[in-house]
């Protein structure tokens, strides 16, 4: 995020226009080394567009996205115009706050100086403010909010007497430290005031930190005197900022039921004024930046439209609502995408007028928006319609999926789908209710113990302890407990909890990361179970291919590995732990296939292919054969090939291919090599800066690259660069929330913008070597201009170690994944020394598909013929200037494209260590002629179903 200083701030500034004062704004930026020239035209372009000022004399200038390439450095600068400038909307404004962003970090800058907006006469103050410390003050001074949440509620409280209720809320004040000691201590003293309907109210001044107001309820019936106690407020005093809790207690008093029988979420409505005479609707924000200035000014335009008084609120955080008709207070909320937004009216006219600003939000409020997704709850749905229900595959008819698991199965199909748990939402007696939760989270340890004990260790019994792990977590333990205090059932609370945290973990741009999230809900499920005494459908005794919608981790831990033939999911990702689980226990397993599967009759026979992510269902009697027949070769091809693995990679014809593997970790170097491996041809280094809170330092970098090339023992190491950023972030370099992290600052754009961490890279990399063969290649190439920005720094570090690029020992190449790279491979061929084409990203940019899509992915295929004739064209141009080429996507191990890609001419083919053997193996099987003519005729074809329907009748 960032921040002001002294240092940023000029004052005493004067412009006859705005035109002038924002060509000062930008003078000051250029002159600090932020931008280029090409700033200057982003700035105008955004006012052009919508006015940049922001309220009290306050204007925020800052450039188009399509000016981003002008910034040379995140930063901002504060300019004071005493005199004032008139703004092109008419407004005044005394300071401008000008931004040279990269990214989106304008919205944290808008979001913490929304607090200044509301303060009266600050405009006057930051125009005859004499210092830039003083500016700098005004501009950062936080607001102190009043906290008024669920923290600080405590429902069904179990407590004897008034007092009781008293000090749990000054307890949960101190806890969350805006009260200390002395303030518990001076409510003891104090007599508490009745506000009538059963409510009481302590009010104490001492010892507040920041105010605050806690609302305490009892478990059972209580008086005092003989005045029956309904709750109790706690309320922390401190002058203006707490005014407008005095508000939200005085809305209880209009309520017409009892409030000790509520929930949080009653208490918090009724505090915020929705009583029985408001309507309310909820909408979810759906913007990708949340609320930020854009679409807030639209939420507020459209409220001020339907001329009735509208409140809205954050269902979490500080629940306290504000005028939806007011830009600032709608800013100040700080609504992020996911959380929920409350909106409020009363009299004639409010359901019309609510019903419009939820359609707006949910249209986006003048933002393209993707819709959230909701975590599944475990609870039975109402039935869905017949002719809306997802049709089942249709019969002998060859469905692409997404690849899992390597491996093909044949056998009966056994529909594994999630059971209905029914509970009550509530229940009375939270005290049972813990004590069940903490029964129920004792078996599942029980239950997890069992199953790890049951493994033979590695992967699976790694995380079946994490598992554990996640029963034993504090957090989502007083998660649970507080829903059960707030009046829910431990079924429902834990349901909640765990909900809550999967939601969390889907948000994370690390596609790794979120997937994760399955972990939680297995975690969750098996708690449920317990819970609620239900168990899982038996699966038949004899063999069996698993269909389900997904799978947890314990299922896969748990199948019987001599009766699961295969998996098959509706949902989930290669990446998945349950993916992970099924390649490490062996398993065939093909994910993502759609709705439809769960629509299939046991016993239907199932043809499942996770190398290609094909399935059959009810296949003919001639496909059935080939398959069994292929199934039979591959058997024979897998033993043959583990034999020969150390033998030479060649065609039927002695054409040399160069098989090598792709790792993840120099720790598995040595396992490559000894599955056949000729050389690394990917390593993804960036596996080093992840596992390490700190960037990692020349010597930490050379040890570990060491490591891989004392294992490969002369062999090549091909090293990639750093690639993260985007969808890959570094806790230790933060980068801001993107709307599209694959088209965003990454790769190799992202290294350039700190050219000492490459710096460091490279010089690891060739000390480490010391004259072995390495070649080192660069991510997310669009152009030359980019590898020749790389390459200047490469040849510095290189002069320094006394080595130069021979073409031999020593190379610096390129990662063929974007389309503009593949298409200008004519211009970078004569500076690189290879090309390597990572096929999985050339092939989501080209088909514009994200390869992680729940849908869609299945339909990013590397055979796509459009793909072909990228690589074609990388071919063609390295060769025209004596280059090699290699593959290390997924492409590179598929049965099907291994002779289409040796056809279209590629050199060298890095696949998964594990997939060394039988890639050698099955270039054994063909010739130089049979490839080119496969390759000619794939690139002849309209889709990629076309290409394998072809390669597969070839085959």
């Amino acid at each position: 995020m960032l921040t002001l200083s002294s240092n940023d701030i000029v004052l005493g500034c004067q412009a006859e226009t705005w035109q002038h004062a924002l060509d000062a704004a930008f003078d000051t930026l250029c002159a600090a080394g932020l931008v280029d020239q090409g700033y200057r035209h982003g700035l105008s372009d955004r006012e052009a567009q919508s006015s940049t000022w922001l309220g009290n004399g306050i204007a925020i200038p800052h450039g188009t996205p399509e000016s981003r390439d002008a910034v040379l450095k995140t930063g901002v600068r504060v300019l004071q115009f005493p005199k004032g400038v008139e703004w092109h909307d008419g407004n005044r404004v005394h300071v401008l706050v000008t931004i040279a962003a990269q990214s989106d970090e304008h919205l944290d800058i808008l979001r913490s100086l929304t607090h200044v907006l509301d303060q009266e006469g600050i405009a006057e103050r930051l125009a005859s403010a004499e210092s830039a410390e003083a500016v700098a003050e005004l501009l950062s001074r936080p607001v102190v909010q009043a906290r008024l949440d669920r923290d600080t509620l405590c429902l069904r409280h179990d407590a004897k007497d008034l007092l009781d209720l008293g000090l749990a809320g000054a307890q949960r004040l101190r806890r969350l430290g805006l009260v200390d000691t002395s303030f518990v201590s001076a409510l003891l003293e104090q007599r508490p005031t009745s506000l009538g309907k059963g409510l009481w109210l302590y009010a104490v001044e001492h010892g507040v930190q920041a105010p605050g107001l806690a609302v305490v309820t009892p478990s059972a019936p209580i008086h005092e005197g003989e005045t029956p106690v309904e709750m109790a407020l706690c309320f922390a005093a401190q002058g203006e900022a707490s005014r407008s809790l005095l508000t939200s207690v005085l809305s209880l008093l209009d309520a017409d039921s009892s409030p000790r029988e509520w929930d949080a979420e009653q208490v918090l409505a009724c505090l915020a004024g929705e009583t029985s005479g408001t309507t309310s609707r909820r909408a979810r924000v759906l913007n990708a930046h949340g609320l930020h200035a854009r679409p807030a000014k639209v939420l507020v335009q459209k409220a001020r439209d339907t001329g009735v008084p509208i409140q809205v609120r954050l269902t979490e955080g500080n629940g306290q609502p504000v005028s939806a008709s007011s830009l600032t207070k709608v800013i100040s909320l700080g609504a992020r995408r996911g959380q929920e937004l409350v909106f409020s009216a009363r009299g004639e006219g409010a359901d019309a007028a609510l019903d419009a600003l939820i359609a707006a939000v949910t249209d986006g409020l003048g933002e393209q928006v993707v819709p959230f997704e909701e975590g599944r709850a475990p609870r039975r749905q109402p039935a869905t319609p017949q002719a809306e229900r997802p049709r089942a595959p249709e019969a002998d008819t060859p469905i692409m999926a997404v690849a899992a698991s390597p491996g093909l199965a044949v056998a009966p199909l056994f529909v594994l789908r999630t059971p209905d748990f029914f509970y009550p939402e509530t229940a009375s007696d939270a005290a049972e209710q813990r004590r069940r939760l903490h029964s129920a989270m004792e078996e599942g340890v029980a239950q997890l113990q069992a199953l790890v004990a049951g493994t033979a260790g590695g992967e699976v019994a790694n995380i079946l302890s994490m598992h554990q792990e996640m029963l034993s977590d504090p957090e989502l333990i007083q998660a649970a407990e507080e829903g059960i205090n707030e009046g829910q059932s431990a079924e429902a609370a834990w349901w909640q909890a765990i909900d809550t945290a999967a939601r969390a973990q889907e948000q994370l741009a690390d596609r790794l990361l979120a997937e994760r999230a399955a972990d939680l809900r297995d975690v969750g499920r098996r708690v449920l179970g317990v819970l609620c005494a239900v168990e899982l459908p038996q699966p038949p005794d004899s063999p069996y291919i698993l269909v389900t919608d997904d799978i947890g981790p314990s299922d896969v831990a748990r199948l019987d590995t001599q009766r699961v033939r295969g998996i098959l999911t509706a949902r989930g990702g290669a990446t998945a732990h349950s993916a992970i689980l099924a390649r490490a226990l062996g398993i065939p397993a093909v994910v993502g296939a759609g709705a439809g599967i769960l629509a299939l009759e046991d016993g239907n026979e199932l043809l499942l292919d996770g190398e290609g992510g094909q399935i059959v269902i009810a296949p003919s009697a001639q496909r059935r054969e080939r398959f069994l027949k292929r199934m039979e070769e591959r058997e024979q091809l897998a033993a043959k090939a583990w034999d020969a693995r150390f033998e030479p990679a060649q065609t039927r014809d002695g054409v040399r291919v160069e098989v090598a593997a792709n790792l993840g970790n120099t720790a598995h170097a040595g396992d490559a090599v000894s599955r056949g491996a000729e050389g690394v041809g990917l390593l993804r280094t960036e596996f080093l800066f992840m596992s390490h809170a700190d960037m990692p330092d020349v010597e930490t970098q050379e040890q570990e690259y060491r490591v891989a090339l004392d294992a490969l023992d002369g062999r090549p190491l091909v090293a990639r660069t750093l690639d993260v950023g985007g969808d890959k972030p570094l806790a230790y370099w933060p980068l801001p929330q993107e709307d599209n992290p694959f088209l965003g600052l990454r790769g190799i754009r992202l290294a350039l913008t700190r050219p000492q961490v490459l710096r460091d890279q490279f010089t690891a990399l060739i000390r480490a070597a010391n004259g072995r063969p390495l070649r080192i290649m660069l991510p997310m190439v669009k152009d030359v201009a980019e590898f020749r920005a790389a390459k200047a720094i490469f040849d510095e570090v290189a002069e320094e170690q006394g080595k130069v690029l021979d073409g031999d020992t020593l190379q610096l190449g390129v990662m063929i994944e974007i389309p503009s790279s593949a298409l200008l491979a004519g211009t970078l061929a004569p500076d690189v020394d290879f090309f390597s084409i990572g096929t999985n990203d050339l092939t989501q940019y080209t088909l514009a598909i994200d390869r992680g899509h729940p849908e869609l992915s299945a339909q990013s295929d590397g055979l796509h013929p459009a793909v072909l004739r990228l690589i074609e064209l990388t071919v063609n141009a390295a060769h025209a200037h004596g280059k090699w080429v290699g593959v290390c996507g997924e492409l590179a191990s598929d049965r099907l494209a291994l002779p289409v890609l040796l056809g279209l001419g590629v050199d060298e083919l890095s696949v998964s260590a594990r997939q060394v053997p039988m890639v050698k193996e099955r270039m054994r099987g063909f010739d130089m002629q049979q490839a080119r003519e496969q390759a000619r005729q794939a690139l002849e074809q309209p889709t990629a179903e076309a290409v394998r329907d072809m390669l597969e009748s070839l085959s």
